[in-house]
């Protein structure tokens, strides 16, 4: 089988607009979370990390006219722009382009939005993104709940298997919009303080915004220094519940299991697992059931929610792209807002950033619909 690799990446967020600043923020343990208390979002106060409109304007008006792009759009190509440059890929037949994402630009249906509201369609967004770059392949729209940016990483993977493509771009991303905050609202999920992942004072989730990008590639010339191989993945649903996941933590066991096959380890080879963790008590309790089942009490594990929320769709490949950099760096850094274990099973938060040799990493994936996705990651270069 083709090996694949993930290499260049960029991350565009609150904590900063490229992945060495975002990192850089993360080891000094600063949070890209604010609280709002603006009606115009949501009657009542709430936690989130938003990206200031303004700054990504200005940003963008940098290398190009942002009043032509959402607020979406112009992250998106922020964060990808660097990671075409950076690689130098020519984007011919032979180069793919992933995107995604949850909701897309739901912002435009917004009565004072100014584009029209069928550049909510997931395909425009698609169509945007591809033609700013230039890419002779038609963008794939991905768009699976909270697992999408994991799962992109696994269909480039397959692409690249498959030999239909030698290198495939994916760009995540999803905004605060009234919409989503309305949605988690009614689920009684959000909090107006910082999230606490697996902590037994946890009283619910913070939404965040982000873009990030990343090449996927079969190429081994020319890997930054944290670039990893994809060792392995899966994906399972458990079709437990429109929004609640299996209480056993059944599609989150089965996907783990699979990848450790695909990539002949056993739970003790795994030196790190970047969870889902979003501080709701049946994530994180389901989360923790499918570790203990899968015998990974003792691997170390965070939740990256108390540095950029939970940012979505993009929520994944964010992840994974500071676990690439955690690895390099050698350094497991703590789980924020983590204090006193509030799940059921015994489970290794890390609470200090703490220096560990590393050369593998888990990273897990949980969604609405039941849908659930690990990849296993190892170091490309020893």
């Amino acid at each position: 089988m083709t090996k694949t690799f993930l290499s260049y990446n960029n991350i565009f967020s609150n904590l900063g607009f490229d992945s060495e600043t975002v990192v850089e923020n993360i080891s000094r343990g600063n949070s890209g979370l604010e609280k709002f208390n603006d009606p115009s979002l949501l009657p009542e106060p709430f936690c989130a990390s938003i990206i200031s409109s303004e700054k990504v304007e200005n940003e963008f008006n940098k290398i190009g006219t942002a009043s032509k792009y959402t607020k979406l759009e112009q992250m998106m190509i922020l964060s990808l722009k660097r990671v075409v440059d950076a690689s130098t890929v020519s984007l011919d037949e032979k180069v793919g382009l992933i995107i995604s994402t949850t909701k897309g630009n739901i912002d435009v249906l917004e009565k004072e939005s100014n584009f029209p509201e069928s550049r909510a369609y997931l395909s425009e967004l698609g169509k945007t993104i591809q033609n700013y770059f230039g890419f002779k392949n038609e963008a794939i729209v991905l768009s699976n709940a909270c697992v999408s940016g994991v799962l992109a990483i696994s269909a480039a993977k397959r692409f690249i298997s498959e030999g239909k493509y030698d290198h495939v771009f994916i760009t995540s991303g999803d905004l605060v919009s009234k919409f989503i905050l309305s949605g988690f609202n009614s689920f009684q999920a959000l909090s107006a303080e910082p999230c606490k992942p697996y902590d037994k004072n946890r009283v619910g989730i913070n939404l965040g915004e982000v873009a990030a990008s990343i090449l996927v590639t079969s190429s081994t010339e020319n890997l930054p220094k944290e670039a990893v191989e994809i060792y392995g993945d899966a994906t399972c649903n458990d079709a437990n519940h429109i929004s609640g996941p299996s209480r056993t933590g059944e599609g989150l066991f089965r996907s783990v299991k699979s990848a450790l096959k695909e990539a002949n380890l056993d739970a003790s080879q795994i030196d790190y697992i970047s969870a889902h963790g979003t501080a709701t008590p049946f994530n994180d309790e389901m989360e923790a059931i499918a570790f203990s089942r899968l015998e990974m009490e003792d691997v170390p594990l965070n939740s990256l929610k108390g540095y950029f929320g939970h940012t979505l769709g993009a929520s994944g490949l964010l992840e994974t792209i500071v676990g690439m950099c955690f690895m390099e760096k050698n350094i497991l850094f703590s789980s924020k807002g983590f204090s006193d274990l509030g799940v059921s099973k015994g489970i290794n938060i890390i609470k200090d950033n703490t220096s560990k040799k590393m050369q593998i990493f888990l990273k897990t994936a949980s969604g609405f619909g039941g849908c659930n996705t690990a990849v296993i990651l190892r170091k490309a270069n020893n």
